[in-house]
């Protein structure tokens, strides 16, 4: 199967372990979930004996499926990571001239509609509040009072032009919004069910491994491959106590 094809095999396995008991990866995921279909391969060759212990044909089998569910649960919150990441660059870039352009609108049309109160008063609502949410609305809003009201802005040699960009940056720039702020509850959810999958393959690549310990802690050859210190030699250090001890190993 695809890894898409294991995780949604897994999904409900994965949603169902408790908030309280998933755990955070301490180490690059991309090394360390090789290093789980590495002990995977150096198990099967394993088999029978582990078998003999409780470790059935059924648990190996299923531990790539859940090292596939984990790297597609990796690479699904490592895309919304980025996309947000990428969309607050984007917006650090282009709110300056959005800020700019409402600030520009603003002076004209306080001017342009000096001698009308009507006018003014709907400015002054549109100018009240702050903030990045207001700053969109406020392009908007003085986009649709400078089309109503063409002749003030024209006379006093606004080019109406502006309007549309201005309504036009508006729906941009609420877009961006979304995704470089409003998108962090789904970063965090998908981060959550990365952490749940990695608990979900962790906790049966850990009943593995210690298992091989068990029988092989006399046979070195065969110990070292149940060990992450095997697999991993520039893994980086970690402030699990018995992983450390492993890549001391």
């Amino acid at each position: 199967m695809s890894n898409n094809e294991d995780y949604l095999s897994k999904l409900e396995a994965i949603k169902a372990i408790a908030d309280e008991d998933t755990l955070v990866p301490n180490l690059p995921m991309d090394k360390y979930l090789q290093t789980i279909e590495n002990i995977y391969h150096w198990a099967l060759d394993d088999a029978a004996k582990l078998a003999t212990i409780g470790i059935t044909q059924e648990m190996l089998d299923d531990l790539p499926v859940r090292t596939g569910a984990c790297r597609e649960a990796h690479s699904i919150w490592t895309k919304d990571f980025h996309s947000q990441q990428e969309a607050q660059k984007q917006w650090d870039v282009q709110s300056p001239e959005a800020y700019d352009l409402r600030d520009e609108l603003t002076h004209s049309m306080r001017y342009a509609f000096r001698a009308v109160d009507a006018l003014m008063n709907r400015l002054r609502a549109i100018a009240d509040g702050d903030g990045h949410a207001d700053m969109i609305q406020d392009l908007n809003d003085l986009a649709v009072l400078g089309k109503e009201n063409p002749d003030l802005l024209s006379a006093v040699n606004v080019d109406l032009d502006i309007l549309d960009k201005a309504a036009t940056l508006s729906d941009q720039m609420a877009d961006l919004l979304a995704e470089a702020n409003g998108d962090k509850a789904l970063q965090n959810e998908s981060k959550v069910m990365r952490d749940k999958a990695y608990t979900y393959m962790k906790e049966l690549a850990d009943e593995i491994r210690e298992a091989g310990k068990f029988l092989f802690w006399r046979n070195k050859n065969r110990y070292k491959g149940y060990t992450l210190s095997y697999w991993m030699p520039q893994r980086r250090s970690t402030s699990s106590v018995e992983e450390e001890a492993e890549v001391s190993e």
